[in-house]
């Protein structure tokens, strides 16, 4: 069962590997693993990851969190994953003040923010899953993908797989949770009813088993893990 992998970047940075000594993953590995348990006959022939870029006087650890993150996209596309980077925008805003949790926000009561938002990683895995599967119609049967596997929670992409479902109904839908054990999360129906079969959590046993090593080789310069991962 060939297989393809659609993965949103962020969705599972904060969703699994925040705040764990597992965010030098080896994502490969961890994703093949998963399938093989869910889908025995499944071969990855493709993955694909999605996010955008650190904006460094936003981030925890200002440029090294930059640096980290490109270490790891770096890291990515040497294990033959295919990257696709959007951006993010900041600009001012109002919002609600927050008093406390018993009281509802009010329209009259707003105060000035700096507004964060991701942009394009939703619509570019949406659009690359559906472009991958359209043009496989033009390969022979042998060649086909056979199954996508969506990694991400978000609901966004809940109408993308819907119209995989409808189009290409001979497609398996898998969707892998970014979810770590030991802390409670739904899941959501906008993808859990597209899906043929559902992962909810990974276990932490699992990321320990598929870590990078500290050292990644390239045919240029080697690629080294963070100090602080």
């Amino acid at each position: 069962m060939r297989t393809a992998f659609f993965i949103d970047g962020y969705n599972l940075f904060y969703g699994l590997l925040a705040n764990t000594p597992y965010k030098w993953l080896d994502l490969p590995a961890l994703l093949t693993h998963i399938t093989a348990i869910e889908t025995p006959k499944s071969k990855t022939v493709a993955i694909y990851y999605f996010s955008s870029p650190v904006k460094p006087e936003l981030a925890s650890r200002g440029t090294q969190s930059k640096e980290a993150q490109d270490a790891y996209i770096r890291t990515l596309k040497a294990c033959g994953v295919s990257v696709t980077m959007g951006r993010h925008t900041l600009e001012p805003a109002q919002a609600p003040r927050f008093v406390d949790k018993s009281t509802r926000p009010s329209r009259q009561d707003k105060v000035a923010i700096w507004k964060l938002e991701e942009k394009e990683t939703d619509v570019n895995l949406a659009v690359s899953m559906y472009r991958l599967l359209s043009k496989q119609q033009a390969l022979n049967t042998e060649d086909q993908i056979q199954q996508v596997v969506l990694v991400s929670a978000d609901t966004d992409i809940g109408p993308a797989l819907r119209a995989i479902k409808e189009d290409f109904p001979h497609i398996t839908i898998g969707v892998i949770l970014p979810h770590r054990e030991g802390i409670k999360r739904g899941a959501p129906g906008t993808l859990r009813n597209q899906a043929n079969w559902m992962r909810t959590i990974v276990k932490n046993e699992e990321l320990a088993a598929h870590q990078l090593p500290d050292k990644v080789p390239t045919k240029k310069k080697p690629i080294f893990k963070p100090d602080y991962w």
